[in-house]
């Protein structure tokens, strides 16, 4: 019970004076009853002022919500500690003992690490309905043991995604493709049309979902990993205000499981809220159930205490119940499932530096060839693995990064280094550290990175036939960000001697004679490299004689590493064409003030 905050850590403080307030306080109400409410209330403070509601005076402090230790000191002093996080297996319990009929499963994913955030398998292991196919057949929805559970994804704080709403809304391609890798196998063939970008700081798209809860009705369930911000999301989406306003609960059904094992079933809708508020009063009375990881229905507001928000991970102890609509649903916040802890080995004083908060604008950093390695945190090293090659850096993550010579980086990274270099890990986290992965940049983003030479409305030059092809890759810090790394390398040492003979063999077009009839026949073997929209390569089948570019990773334990095809953030984070061409433009127009003051003198000599 000490992590939940329920030992008293001090008495608490008796001032003398306060308890003479109280008691010239008790003496006015034997005194003179109820006459004297508002000279109470400004005896006590304006706190425990009292409301009228219904006719009838109740003070609102009698209402308020008692908070623990612990949450009370997440509230006002940022500290706490961690909770111990469930497994996937509790959370598919929990959402079992679901009293509605209707039910949607919202997995909240993180845009500063997506989608390392993701749950792969998370369908299957929540017994929800499986993700619609592309297959025009495919059901939209299914009951299974009476019971409706649905899926979407939800990608918060998606403004760290671009700086404007409409460059994120043109990014649903990327994110459905990038989903679509994280999923594997299983997310070849789905359709991935329930993706929705939300940002709770910036209130992009917020009221869209809040409309979609309020109208779906039922049991909404918050499902994700800690710190990907569910709890900030309830204090945003959640349809406050709207007792009055219930639409008479048209096609929920309740549920109920009681101790006989079988479901009992109540009215579709009522004319009025008492059949639902005797069906929840009666299980109120019935009894706890100590087994039951759902606590029960709390009593329904217009405006109910929202959950405690706080950076520390394991912020939620247990699902948080927020009923709405006088019976229509309610939003359920769940705690978050356990991630790997980078945050463990951070100082005290910098774990609060790990949390990117608002999009950061980079710099360029150039890694020139092995000998050169970035540092990040002081803690987390990359160091190129390919000679000879230039690489581009941009560090989209809130800690600080540092270019020095590999060797003076390994020894800042391993804590024996004399210079002054700040590193943020705890001492003996040097001893710790491990290869997390050589990854390589297997992204083309030739037609990206261009420029005008590959447009169509300027040089109109093709891909294949340049001589040199760009390519990226997103390195991923869990829950902290990522970093995007591009390079620039020849074609002919990126495919290799037989790869670079079939590319000038399709460089020769099929020639025709006057005739109409074809000249040459090209028998060369097609390409095994597949190409998207824009013609740049993204994933190959046969990466043999394909020689990518490499950079090594290392990382506390070897682990909190990821990686995903490239954002692109650096040029979505670029000033406009008009702006840029303002800025280029050639000196200004000469001011005439020197000459009209000349051709006044020259007047005034003539006069």
């Amino acid at each position: 019970m000490a992590y939940l905050g329920l030992l008293p850590k001090r008495k608490p403080r008796v001032r003398e004076e306060d308890n003479v307030v109280e008691e010239a306080i008790r003496r006015l109400e034997l005194e003179h009853g109820d006459e004297d409410i508002h000279l109470r209330s400004l005896l006590r403070g304006p706190e425990s002022r009292d409301e009228k509601e219904d006719g009838i005076a109740r003070p609102q402090n009698a209402k308020s919500t008692i908070l623990c230790a612990r949450c009370h000191d997440l509230v006002h002093h940022g500290t706490g500690t961690p909770i111990y996080h469930p497994d996937i297996e509790s959370i598919r319990e929990t959402i079992a003992e679901s009293p509605y009929k209707y039910n949607h499963v919202y997995h909240i994913l993180d845009a500063a690490d997506f989608p390392m955030s993701l749950l792969p398998h998370i369908n299957s292991l929540l017994d929800t309905m499986p993700l619609r196919s592309r297959n025009r057949r495919s059901r939209h929805s299914k009951f299974y043991s009476g019971r409706l559970i649905e899926l979407s994804f939800i990608i918060t704080r998606s403004d760290l995604f671009a700086p404007r709403r409409e460059q994120v809304d043109r990014l649903m391609p990327w994110i459905r493709e990038t989903l679509r890798d994280a999923l594997g196998r299983a997310g070849r063939d789905i359709r991935l049309g329930n993706i929705r970008c939300v940002s709770a700081r910036r209130n992009w798209w917020t009221t869209e979902l809040k409309e979609e809860i309020w109208k779906r009705g039922g049991a909404n369930w918050l499902v994700g990993k800690a710190n990907v911000g569910k709890s900030y999301l309830v204090h945003h989406v959640f349809p406050k205000g709207r007792m009055e306003s219930a639409d008479k609960r048209k096609g929920l059904r309740v549920l109920r499981k009681p101790s006989t094992g079988t479901y009992t079933s109540y009215p579709d809708h009522a004319q009025d809220g008492e059949a639902y508020d005797e069906a929840f009063d009666k299980e109120r009375t019935a009894g706890l159930d100590m087994n039951a990881l759902l606590p029960p229905r709390p009593d329904e507001t217009n405006y109910p205490q929202m959950p405690v928000v706080s950076g520390l991970p394991g912020t939620t102890a247990s699902p948080i119940r927020i009923p709405f609509g006088s019976g229509k649903g309610e939003l359920i916040d769940l705690p978050g499932l356990e991630r790997t802890a980078l945050v463990d080995y951070i100082e005290e004083s910098h774990k609060g530096s790990l949390v990117m908060k608002t999009r950061i604008q980079p710099e360029q950093v150039v890694l020139k060839g092995t000998h050169q390695s970035l540092l990040l945190g002081g803690f987390i090293r990359i160091t190129p693995r390919t000679p000879n090659i230039v690489f581009l850096t941009y560090n989209f993550t809130p800690l600080h990064e540092h270019r020095t010579m590999t060797e003076k980086a390994v020894a800042i990274q391993e804590q024996t280094s004399e210079l002054r270099v700040e590193n943020i890990a705890m001492k003996g986290t040097g001893e710790k550290i491990a290869l997390a992965g050589s990854f390589q940049l297997n992204h083309d983003v030739t037609k990206i990175r261009a420029g005008p030479i590959t447009r169509k409305d300027a040089a109109n030059i093709s891909v294949d036939r340049l001589p040199y092809r760009v390519v990226a890759l997103d390195l991923l810090i869990e829950g902290c960000g990522w970093v995007e790394i591009v390079a620039q390398v020849r074609t002919r040492d990126l495919f290799g001697g037989e790869r670079l003979r079939n590319t000038k063999l399709k460089a020769e077009k099929q020639t025709t004679d006057s005739s109409g009839l074809l000249q040459t026949l090209d028998l060369s073997d097609p390409e095994e490299s597949e190409q998207d929209d824009s013609g740049n390569l993204q994933s190959q089948s046969g990466d043999g004689d394909i020689q990518w570019p490499v950079i090594d990773v290392y990382s506390p334990g070897g682990q909190f590493i990821g990686s995903r095809r490239p954002l692109n953030a650096w040029l979505l984070a670029q000033p406009k064409a008009s702006l840029k061409r303002k800025s280029m433009r050639a000196r200004p127009k000469r001011s005439l003030k020197g000459a009209k003051k000349k051709e006044k003198a020259l007047r005034r000599a003539v006069l």
